[in-house]
């Protein structure tokens, strides 16, 4: 019975209290383990480039785009397991967690399973259709074939920070991340910096380490247990149950399929350019990564909080949470697009010591630095209407912003000579300004139909 009773315990309820400090106490591990994930595709990238030749940095940059694209739908559909599990605790009906959780991993399991057929038999042909330089082709193939070989872990993993994130709970999400970092720091030093295996060496070392990871992480939660009941023939495919996950899943999860697929075309436009432009726009998105952690995560965290409060029926206190939020980003915004505006050059050389791939990225982060500071506004925006349910207009401007003005702006500069890699990064701040717009046209609209009812 104690055990049961510190199992319940561990369930964070943002619907009573003070809202800054358990907003930022729940925000900073989910930007913790955020750091973390994003050393997986950085560490294959700062030790490729410094052990192996720019075709195998170009192979890490391609391909782990690819891979990033596969796991932000994962991360999309699993918001729906969030959004869900955070209602339902806000509303008070922890008992129905557990059949949530139980939906939630059979449908998973199919997804990861339909995901590994796919892209392990048309590696050769994604390679293609990015145009992959062709002194980096095989290298690339090879990249996607492994590392999509080990989509169950990706799926597993996202799925576990998707049903800690709902019970309020995201340091469990950082110890699972944090080991999976440490083992893949070590893989990359085995097999890319020792046995020269180079791309292939990077994703076998990102793949055994999630394996691992992930193993690990069901051990842990078998020995603490879950704050909710949970049994394994909860394990099955309730279709009410999924229906509702998709709901408020599916839309973040084709928002961000093609938000990313608008990024891949912005790759394959740069791939054109040569293998310079390809290696260093791909230090340059690594780099990205790290720079865009401290928005993204209070998105995260934004949905978690702002659902159990959408499910407790108190719009205040989410719209408070909000204004916290964008405040607490947008000053940590400003200081890191400032620092990699002007120092851009010092974060490229962590990946490369070629002095024209440096140039290179640091001609592209110059626009991402711009970035970094409107996106304090937009993800925390986006967080607050996934956690009210309102998928479908974040997947609306979503594609608003990347179809109608990220692609075309970042081709129509592409073809501007000489080409400027900053002016094709600049598509991105442009497509932010006309998301920002949108999200406060209709941020308007919902506090007046709140206020109505």
């Amino acid at each position: 019975m104690s055990d049961e009773i510190a199992a319940k315990s561990r369930i964070k309820v943002f619907t009573e209290g003070p809202i800054l400090g358990p907003l930022l106490s729940f925000a900073f591990p989910i930007l913790a383990a955020s750091f973390l994930q994003s050393l997986y595709g950085a560490v294959d990238m700062l030790i490729v480039g410094q052990f192996s030749d720019a075709a195998a940095v170009s192979a890490v940059s391609t391909g782990s785009n690819i891979m990033n694209t596969i796991t932000q739908v994962f991360v999309g559909i699993s918001m729906g397991t969030t959004v869900l599990l955070g209602q339902k605790i806000g509303e008070g009906k922890r008992q129905e967690a557990g059949l949530i959780t139980g939906s939630s991993i059979a449908l998973f399991a199919a997804i990861a399973i339909a995901a590994t057929a796919i892209f392990v038999i048309f590696s050769n042909s994604i390679a293609q259709i990015m145009q992959a330089p062709a002194e980096a082709l095989e290298s690339t193939v090879s990249y996607i074939r492994i590392c999509s070989s080990g989509c169950l872990f990706i799926v597993a993993y996202n799925l576990l920070g998707s049903i800690f994130r709902g019970i309020g709970d995201s340091r469990m999400p950082l110890i699972t991340v944090a080991i999976s970092s440490v083992l893949n720091i070590f893989g990359d030093l085995l097999l890319v910096a020792k046995f020269s295996m180079g791309a292939s060496g990077a994703a076998i070392a990102t793949v055994v380490s999630q394996a691992v990871s992930v193993l690990l992480s069901v051990l842990i939660i078998r020995r603490r247990g879950l704050p909710f009941e949970f049994k394994t023939n909860f394990i099955k495919w309730n279709s009410n149950i999924i229906k509702k996950v998709l709901k408020f899943g599916f839309p973040v999860a084709l928002q961000d399929l093609l938000v990313s697929l608008s990024f891949l075309v912005i790759a394959a436009i740069v791939n054109s350019l040569g293998v310079t432009a390809s290696a260093g726009v791909g230090i340059a998105e690594k780099v990205c990564a790290f720079i865009m952690l401290v928005p993204s995560s209070f998105s995260q965290a934004m949905s978690a909080f702002v659902a159990q409060n959408a499910g407790a029926c108190k719009p205040d206190r989410a719209i408070k949470a909000l204004r916290y939020g964008i405040g607490v980003s947008l000053c940590l915004g400003v200081l890191i697009g400032w620092f990699t505006f002007f120092h851009g050059d010092i974060l490229a050389g962590l990946f490369s010591h070629d002095s024209a791939l440096i140039a290179a990225a640091w001609d592209y982060l110059k626009a991402y630095s711009i970035d970094c500071i409107l996106v304090s506004v937009l993800f925390c925006s986006t967080g607050y209407f996934n956690g009210y349910g309102r998928t479908r207009f974040v997947m609306i401007e979503g594609i608003t912003g990347a179809f109608g003005v990220r692609i075309p702006v970042a081709f129509a500069m592409s073809r501007i000579k000489p080409v400027s890699l900053f002016h094709v990064g600049l598509s991105t701040p442009c497509a932010t300004v006309i998301q920002i717009i949108l999200c406060m046209i209709y941020l308007m609209h919902m506090r007046r139909q709140q206020k109505k009812q």
